[in-house]
């Protein structure tokens, strides 16, 4: 296992390395397909290639570079079929627990996820993806943490994690889903506020997930027909 602290308690040079790189290919930096030669990035965090070559094999290791023979190591492509799979079953499982968590929700915890989609609408005039994305997600956890089913949370998480992971900001391809998505964030807090069945809170969180892989995969058809 590769050392991340120094003596000292410091990160070490690798760890240094991949969390860089790590966030430059978060922020859409590195764009799927970047090529990652080891002696530019060197350079650039100035350090050896040595620690950026170990950054290179755990970024591998998550799936978030891939390392070809002769080639070398490039940003992953996004798979669709992975994206899709994980969106569906986050849509399912996250509208479940949304739903089950909704009763016990306090009126303190519905203006906090209230206020954090207000911040989310803000950022709407000067759009960073990245951000966005981070508020979206900490959004919906505020919404199904609450959730009285352990083992159905664990799941909802695994699955934000899986898709944190395949790395892609839907937000950063398809900008103009951003506005329907906080829009349909407030019509999920007033269904939880009007103590709503939770038949219909689940189903307006599933269609909400579903809303946004929709635009995804649009976007992406779309893209490869005019390419």
């Amino acid at each position: 296992m590769t050392d991340t602290r120094t003596d000292t308690g410091a990160p070490s040079k690798s760890q240094q390395a991949y969390e860089l790189i790590k966030q430059r290919i978060a922020r859409n930096e590195y764009s799927p397909g970047y090529r990652l030669v080891l002696g530019r990035l060197a350079r650039e965090l100035n350090m050896s290639v040595v620690p950026v070559r170990e950054a290179i094999r755990r970024l591998e290791a998550e799936t978030l570079v891939t390392y070809e023979p002769n080639v070398g190591a490039h940003v992953s492509m996004v798979d669709d079929t992975q994206y899709r799979h994980s969106m569906q079953t986050l849509g399912m499982l996250e509208a479940a627990a949304t739903a089950l968590a909704a009763p016990l929700l306090t009126p303190e915890q519905i203006g906090s996820a209230r206020h954090v989609n207000e911040q989310m609408i803000h950022g709407l005039e000067h759009f960073d993806p990245h951000s966005f994305t981070a508020q979206n997600q900490q959004f919906h956890a505020m919404l199904y943490g609450a959730c009285p089913n352990p083992r159905l949370l664990e799941l909802v998480r695994a699955e934000w994690t899986r898709l944190g992971n395949l790395r892609d900001s839907t937000f950063a391809f398809v900008p103009t889903r951003a506005c329907e998505s906080v829009q349909e964030h407030e019509q999920i807090l007033q269904l939880i506020e009007q103590h709503a069945p939770l038949n219909d809170i689940e189903q307006a969180t599933r269609e909400h997930r579903g809303a946004t892989l929709a635009a995804y995969l649009t976007a992406r058809n779309d893209t490869t027909t005019s390419g």
